[in-house]
């Protein structure tokens, strides 16, 4: 009707030259609309409000239509009216076919970038010569370089890395990864040296490069000398970070060993709390006329908010994903999602207020994974494993490639003396940091650092994308040395990934620096580490001292008590650890054996793990125990009162480092060595024998003196109570090996000896002499036989001195 006639005086040539144009343009403003919507030429769609499209209907006539802009309609073709010949359209052979790559550009681009990524990766493990050589990082750079160059060259612009894509999309896979695959253990043991070196560490770094470059910028004919403290102390916050993409890249080539692993890499987790302080305080404060001590104050203080902030954040979400885990048994396929989204979210909200993304992402990934993975199936470990190194490997790639684009797209202004100067101060501040602060570290460690541990720390500070990125965020208005920058920072990062991140492995082999070992934990060890964690907290609880071990068994307490309950479904919640751990390498041990095909080899059985979640066991029959009377058992808690020692009230606390000096102790001790030097002087006279001891010989200058006369010194014949000791003197045996024999007397018709022959001891005889022409030595005489036969030297040695035993204390009882 009315809509009909209304639309086809619209569409027919009107009389006024300024209302067809009107129409057209309008008309044509809807048309981008109705395509993209996929809409057709239909009454009814003609007749829906026109609030929908561009052109809006004005004007008291049906007619009026105002048209949309002229920059969108003179993109488009000029509508198609077969009324009139002249601007019919040409028919294509296949009206369904054609080309349109501006609506499957982006998705294209970002496909195309990603799969170039996956070929380089793969293409330098294929080659093996230059992935042990040149690092992957080093590889992907200079490919990033050459597309730049390439996409430059035919007069194309180049993709820059823009901040935004690189925080928000690019940054938290790795850091995911990284922090849900953390080493808890290993990171919790050493996490008072990672943090010093995170904090101190990076405000050294930061504060004395920003000092003495503002001290550069002041030298005259630099043409630096507009560039004030602030800006500098901005861009020493920026480069003084050390990059965890970086760090990753190049530690895990090289297989360092655990303990420098997770000091550089957690340093450059840590430190982005540091960073985000620094970087967001010195942006402020370049706007302010004036900075007060007030806002220096509160800057110092949001170091606090952002990093435990950001902490509190993920600890909320973890918790939130762990408790969610709980109910997904019957649903499995969604159980991975609830991990990556969650992590996602908590990065975020961090990021909403300006806090530490970084942080909040380590923080849900370390408090979620244990209960996660208590919850879920294998099958959803397995995804959330692969598609988080998937991932982050991706990502990775892609900032290396993009770093070398942008800095072929990038606006460059290059100042030999400030980008050396950076380079320069940057190794300097970062050598200095780790010297000062590993020496006071030394005096707190157990397990020192030794020099080739912190030249490794020192030398394993790489700078990355997020230094570029934070660069680039930089405003033109306020910082007008922006493109300065950019090209000092890119020159630092390029001299760290590609001198220090080639030249590492080959330092850490000529150094001998022990690398990481490939072995598959064992039950027996993890016996002997729980053995060791609750031995040690026994040792600290009887010394009263609130240490490491101590807090640590408090929060398992009270993890296994309370937050096991209500974050784990099902019995796994009361199942003891070193349980848990065993059905974990049960289960993997028979994934392996599938995998390799011996499963045949073995009796076929179904594995209790893999049926867990679907048949729980059945609670064992609490065994019942005898009841005790309220006499007997106050009878027990007296005598235990009584008797136990009251450790806590007792025993002060114990400290190695805050040891008191006893004013007596030297005293003591000298006293002891006395008594004891005293003591022994004592075993040594009732050692020996009444003739003197003469100076030891050797064994073989005895048995000669020994052989050449014999029978030298005889003891009287009447001693029989003495034992008689036989000698060989031609034997070739050390003169320690004899033989006792007759240690008992010769007989019960002996009389005991008189006293005064026990005071005379043995009495020397001269021998009697010789008769001619006969061997004195090897010619046996009378008195040869074995019954007579003495040795001589127990006359002048008195043989060896009994020790000590090991139980007897320096000052006997008594004495």
């Amino acid at each position: 009707g009315e809509d009909w006639s209304g639309l086809v005086v619209a569409l027919s040539p009107p009389p006024l030259p300024s209302r067809s144009l009107v129409l057209c343009s309008a008309l044509l403003g809807m048309l981008p609309l109705l395509h993209s919507h996929g809409l057709q030429s239909d009454p009814v769609m003609a007749s829906e409000p026109p609030h929908h499209y561009p052109a809006v209907i004005s004007g008291n006539e049906p007619g009026d239509i105002t048209a949309a802009p002229l920059g969108v309609s003179q993109e488009i073709s000029p509508l198609p009216n077969h009324s009139s010949p002249g601007h019919a359209k040409n028919r294509k052979a296949f009206p369904v076919l054609g080309i349109d790559y501006t609506h499957v550009r982006i998705p294209f681009e970002i496909s195309l970038w990603i799969l170039l990524a996956c070929l380089m990766k793969l293409g330098f493990h294929v080659i093996p010569s230059v992935s042990s050589i040149v690092p992957e990082s080093c590889l992907l750079i200079v490919v990033g370089l050459l597309v730049g160059g390439l996409i430059k060259g035919v007069g194309e612009s180049p993709p820059i890395l823009r901040s935004d894509i690189f925080f928000l999309f690019l940054l938290p896979p790795i850091i995911l990864d990284a922090g849900y695959f953390l080493p808890l253990r290993q990171f919790t043991e050493n996490l008072g040296t990672i943090l010093i070196f995170a904090v101190v560490g990076t405000l050294w770094n930061a504060f004395f490069l920003g000092g003495l470059m503002y001290a550069v910028c002041q030298i005259s004919g630099t043409g630096l000398n507009d560039i004030g403290l602030l800006a500098n102390l901005l861009f020493g916050s920026i480069i003084s970070a050390v990059d965890p993409v970086a760090v990753l890249a190049v530690f895990e080539e090289i297989h360092i060993n655990e303990l420098l692993h997770i000091l550089v890499f957690g340093e450059s987790l840590l430190n982005d709390a540091v960073t985000v302080v620094l970087y967001h305080l010195f942006e402020e404060f370049a706007n302010f006329e004036q900075v007060t001590v007030t806002d220096i104050i509160l800057g110092f203080l949001s170091f606090f908010v952002v990093s435990l902030g950001g902490v509190f954040v993920g600890v909320i979400y973890g918790v939130i994903a762990a408790f969610t885990s709980r109910f997904t048994s019957h649903i499995r396929v969604i159980e991975p999602l609830f991990v990556f989204l969650y992590s996602y979210m908590a990065y975020l909200s961090a990021e909403l207020f300006h806090l530490s993304g970084i942080m909040a992402l380590i923080a849900s990934g370390v408090v979620m994974r244990p209960y996660v993975e208590a919850n879920i199936s294998h099958k959803s470990h397995t995804t959330i494993k692969y598609f988080l190194k998937m991932w982050s490997s991706v990502s990775e790639t892609l900032i290396f490639i993009f770093l070398g684009v942008s800095t072929v797209a990038g606006r460059h202004y290059w100042n030999w003396t400030f980008i050396i100067s950076t380079l320069i101060f940057c190794l300097i501040a970062r050598v200095l940091g780790v010297l000062g602060l590993t020496w006071f570290i030394n005096k707190f460690r157990i397990v020192k650092l030794t020099p080739k541990d912190q030249f490794i720390i020192a030398y394993g500070g790489l700078r990355g994308a997020i230094a570029f990125s934070l660069g680039y965020l930089l405003d033109y208005e306020h910082f007008g040395m922006r493109d300065m920058f950019l090209t000092a920072i890119i020159t630092v990062i390029f001299f760290t990934v590609f001198v220090q991140g080639m030249t590492i492995r080959p330092l850490v082999d000529l150094l001998a620096v022990k690398k990481k070992q490939e072995t598959k934990r064992s039950i027996n060890e993890e016996i002997h580490t729980q053995f060791l964690d609750h031995l040690l907290t026994g040792i600290e609880d009887i010394c009263g001292h609130y240490g490491h071990h101590h807090w640590k068994d408090k929060l398992n307490r009270f993890n296994k008590k309370y937050v096991k309950k209500c974050l784990i479904a099902g019995e796994r919640s009361k199942e003891p650890q070193l349980i848990a751990f065993y059905h974990k390498m049960e289960m993997k041990q028979a994934i392996e054996l599938v995998e390799s095909g011996g499963l045949g080899k073995i009796p076929s059985a179904i594995s209790t793990v893999s049926m867990q979640n679907i048949n729980p066991k059945a609670l064992p029959v609490k065994r019942i125990l005898p009841a005790l009377s309220k006499d007997k058992e106050e009878e027990i808690r007296k005598i235990l009162r009584n008797n136990l020692q009251k450790t806590r009230q007792r025993l002060r606390s114990y400290n190695r480092h805050t040891l008191v000096a006893d004013p007596y102790e030297e005293a003591w001790n000298q006293m002891l060595l006395r008594r004891q030097k005293a003591r022994q002087l004592e075993q040594k006279i009732n050692n020996y024998l009444t003739v003197p001891a003469h100076k030891l010989d050797s064994p073989t200058m005895s048995r000669a003196r020994i052989g050449s006369d014999p029978l030298a010194y005889e003891p009287k014949s009447d001693s029989g109570n003495l034992p008689i000791i036989t000698v060989d003197p031609a034997s070739p045996q050390s003169p320690e090996s004899v033989d006792l024999v007759n240690e008992e007397l010769k007989g019960t018709s002996c009389l005991p000896p008189s006293p005064e022959e026990d005071e005379e001891g043995l009495v020397m005889r001269v021998k009697d002499p010789s008769s001619p022409g006969t061997d004195d030595v090897f010619t046996p005489g009378a008195g040869d036989s074995p019954s007579n036969q003495r040795i001589m030297r127990c006359l002048s040695d008195p043989g060896p001195q009994p020790e000590p035993e090991e139980g007897e204390p320096f000052i006997p009882k008594g004495k």
